[in-house]
């Protein structure tokens, strides 16, 4: 028997809902926390490859290259050829950084109220569980490309 249910579904669904909270605390930012989450990667990793911020998000490069051009077009963020000329780079610009301070208070807000309505140690506990969900799923899958 297949134990259930889905766990791609039960993740998905749950992660689907937590989007819609997060966009609806950023509603006055101008950003959904999509874009938020892709700011702040490149910020973390400015002049880095940008297969290095798709990996950070654990998002596929092609995912990445189409939200940065969006964001490219917003003038949030400055795309550049890396340093040998095969890999590309993004860096936040004033108006991106502009937009991402506007955005953290939403997002702060937003963050404490929901953990402290789920609780700070079932949040840590779920967070240790969603990496160990995560690196098996990685496991399975280098097994199954093997």
């Amino acid at each position: 028997m297949v134990p259930g249910p889905c766990a791609c579904t039960s993740v998905r669904k749950a992660a689907r809902v937590l989007a819609r909270t997060f966009d609806s605390g950023l509603a006055g930012s101008g950003l959904n926390i999509t874009q938020l989450a892709v700011l702040r990667a490149v910020l973390r990793h400015p002049h880095e490859p940008l297969s290095r911020v798709a990996e950070d998000l654990a998002m596929d490069r092609t995912s990445l290259y189409r939200a940065l051009a969006a964001m490219e077009k917003q003038h949030w963020v400055t795309m550049r050829d890396g340093p040998d000329g095969r890999t590309r780079t993004a860096v936040l610009t004033r108006t991106g950084e502009s937009v991402l301070a506007r955005a953290d208070p939403g997002w702060a807000s937003t963050q404490r109220a929901l953990i402290e309505r789920f609780g700070a140690a079932q949040w840590q506990n779920l967070v240790a569980e969603l990496r160990r969900l995560g690196d098996c799923a990685e496991a399975l899958k280098s097994t199954a490309d093997a």
